[in-house]
């Protein structure tokens, strides 16, 4: 997917969030050798680290979601969390879109 596309869906997903009354913290936090975090969010005190996925339709999409790089989400999160020095709740969510859809997994590492 072009890096084009990939703004547009994640522009899509930060409203969809903000629509479900969640608090954008940052986006497109980048861990060094680890991976990007595409969106943190926080709703009723929890942290929550989503991954923007898109495509044709929600197969598409939701494929492109590996193994590989959930390890990479997970580091970077822990990464996140140290430098930051937060502890609290927190959850690794994916948003995929596909056409005029967009759908909220969360705890996709569970």
């Amino acid at each position: 997917m072009s890096r084009e596309k990939g703004n547009f869906a994640e522009k899509r997903a930060i409203s969809f969030l903000e629509d479900c009354n969640f608090t954008i913290i940052e986006t497109n936090f980048y861990a060094k050798k680890l991976g990007e975090i595409d969106i943190i969010a926080k709703k009723d005190g929890i942290y929550h680290f989503c991954e923007v996925k898109s495509g044709l339709d929600y197969e598409v999409a939701i494929s492109n979601l590996t193994a590989q790089k959930l390890s990479k989400i997970k580091r970077s999160v822990d990464y996140y969390l140290q430098i930051k020095k937060i502890d609290t709740a927190f959850c690794i969510d994916a948003i995929i879109i596909s056409d005029d859809n967009i759908e909220l997994i969360e705890n996709i590492t569970i």
